[in-house]
């Protein structure tokens, strides 16, 4: 009987679980598990902080469907993995964090960083595991990533003691799944999928609102069919983005506070909203007592507890979005549908028109620098065939509204938790998982600056992405807000002038341009996207350019703040 030690079974069980590249931050409590990684096959992104080595196990996870995998060691790296963690377990993304700890006889002595990480993490991920028998390792992280990437997918982290790692196991130790209490529902309730059927049939006004769950379950495809046959507009949330492709007529794009204001009035008269794998927050609803008045709610979820949360529900359906689709789908069209067609005509004659009469809208005639032509310029310049990671703000919701997404997983942007310095190191990640792709961080002057040691992570790894950064040199969505809300009172959001951001990137080994003049912004984009290396575009866009069309907080979404020539 062979024996390795607890570090080398990790490393089996991470292969076992077809991992291929680990996103992490060497210390003291991980040198074993670092030890055996040296003499492994799984590729290693070191990371200079281990938040950017979460983000970039989200953004792995985000476009390749794969669990994404990061490691820190005990203390301070466990909890710099903590918002990382967090940001996952709010978008539902797979992801397992392994962690090391003080040795079990130091634990709870306040020993030198011990932190109770699992303690820490319990609110903010699926599951997690503090490892206290060697030979428990090979089925707990077979749980674990199972319980990651199964049911509402999201994060768990294992917690895993100096001394087990060092400890001697059986190598073909066995490992099984005991989980008594977790069955995910996959397959909907058939007798509530023919209610939902024949609610659809009835409507006149019907929308379907497209979520994240669309995406993660591989719906996107069997939705555009439906609402193709169906002729059933459709709105998404922003995690929803990519689920429908929105060169689609039926598309309405994205909804809420800077949604379109087509989809928001579509919200605001329907009579029946099909809600597939998407949250209803405040976003999305606005004033929840004015969301939706006229409609019945049809909400399909693999997590139960979302359904009836924020809105009122008729028809509850738990379950996969793609089963429950398909088979929502086919009870439909054994209805007589063509009568259907004819009751929703006028409706989809309605949103069109106003398609035609509320697009969104930019001064394109402008001589300065416009953030919105700068994301269309990307997109032509792509083709609409990039990955798009964003960071949080104003570029975030920019990167939303005009780059025009048809593919599922195209999009990586940090929903649930808003979490500025999201975009780089997830654009790390998904340039990992999906090297044959141009990968762009649209990005903010703030938020890159939370994660600008990750340019080192891009360069040194020869991970060629390109950021695209639309520099107001403010904290650009807060300064709205205190424009719109506070007086002009912009207390503490201008950060001008702080940077060199060409001089930053070529000083990690990076190319950076500077662009000042509208007419230099198609040239740097194609210059940015054909170089194989890590580009950073500067652009210097006007301080004061606000986000439209906006719902204020508080408001009913019908009611927008809209731009204005």
């Amino acid at each position: 009987m062979s024996k390795i030690t607890g570090a080398q079974m990790i490393i089996n069980c991470l292969k076992q679980e077809g991992v291929e590249v680990i996103f992490g931050y060497p210390g003291g409590k991980v040198i074993p598990l670092y030890d055996a990684l040296y003499d492994s096959d799984i590729k290693h992104i070191l990371a200079r902080h281990e938040q950017g080595a979460a983000h970039a196990a989200d953004g792995y996870a985000r476009v390749t469907g794969k669990t994404g995998v990061c490691v820190s060691t005990s203390g301070p790296g466990a909890t710099n993995l903590v918002t990382g963690i967090a940001n996952a377990y709010m978008d539902s993304i797979p992801m397992v964090a392994i962690t090391g700890q003080v040795s079990t006889s130091e634990i709870g002595t306040d020993a030198f960083q011990e932190a109770d990480i699992t303690g820490i993490t319990a609110p903010i991920t699926k599951h997690n595991y503090l490892v206290k028998d060697v030979k428990m390792l090979p089925s707990i992280i077979k749980e674990a990533f199972y319980i990651a990437s199964t049911g509402r997918q999201g994060p768990v982290l294992i917690d895993i003691p100096v001394d087990i790692s060092q400890a001697m196991v059986d190598e073909n130790i066995t490992a099984e799944i005991d989980l008594p209490g977790y069955k995910p529902t996959y397959k909907g309730n058939q007798k509530q999928i023919k209610q939902a059927a024949k609610k659809i049939f009835e409507s006149k006004k019907p929308v379907i609102f497209s979520g994240g769950g669309v995406i993660s379950s591989g719906a996107s495809q069997i939705l555009t069919e439906f609402a193709g046959k169906a002729k059933i507009p459709v709105i998404t949330s922003l995690l929803g983005i990519g689920s429908f492709p929105e060169h689609n007529p039926l598309s309405l794009n994205m909804a809420g506070m800077h949604g379109t204001k087509y989809a928001n009035i579509a919200f605001t008269e329907t009579d029946l909203i099909i809600a597939v794998g998407a949250r209803f927050d405040d976003r999305v609803t606005g004033k929840v007592a004015g969301f939706a008045p006229h409609a019945d709610i049809i909400h399909i979820d693999i997590d139960p507890a979302e359904i009836g949360k924020i809105v009122n529900t008729i028809i509850p359906i738990v379950g996969n979005a793609k089963d429950v689709l398909a088979d929502l789908s086919q009870r439909f069209f054994e209805l007589d549908n063509k009568k259907s067609m004819d009751r929703k005509k006028l409706w989809i004659d309605f949103l069109m028109d106003l398609k035609q009469k509320y697009p969104l809208m930019y001064d394109k005639d402008s001589p300065n620098l416009k953030p919105a032509y700068i994301v269309e310029k990307i997109y032509e310049v792509t083709k609409g065939e990039a990955i798009i990671c964003t960071e949080v703000g104003q570029n975030q919701m920019w990167a939303a509204q005009f780059y025009n997404y048809t593919k599922p997983r195209t999009f990586v942007s940090s929903g649930g938790l808003g979490t500025m310095g999201f975009g780089l190191p997830s654009a790390i990640g998904a340039k990992t998982g999906r090297p044959d792709k141009t990968v762009i961080d649209i990005a903010g002057d703030g938020s890159l600056q939370m994660v600008s040691q990750e340019l080192a992570t891009a360069v040194s790894n020869n991970i060629p992405i390109k950021i695209m950064l639309l520099n107001n040199g403010y904290l650009g969505m807060v300064r709205q807000w205190q424009e719109l809300f506070f007086n002009k009172r912009y207390s503490h959001t201008c950060i001008r002038e702080c940077v060199d951001f060409v001089k930053l990137i070529e000083a990690y080994g990076g190319v950076g341009i500077r662009v000042t003049d509208k007419n230099q912004v198609e040239k740097a984009i194609k210059e940015a996207v054909n170089l194989d290396k890590v580009v950073l575009v500067d652009f210097w866009i006007e301080a004061e350019e606000n986000v439209y069309p906006m719902v204020a907080p508080g408001a009913p979404i019908n009611e927008m703040l809209e731009w204005k020539y």
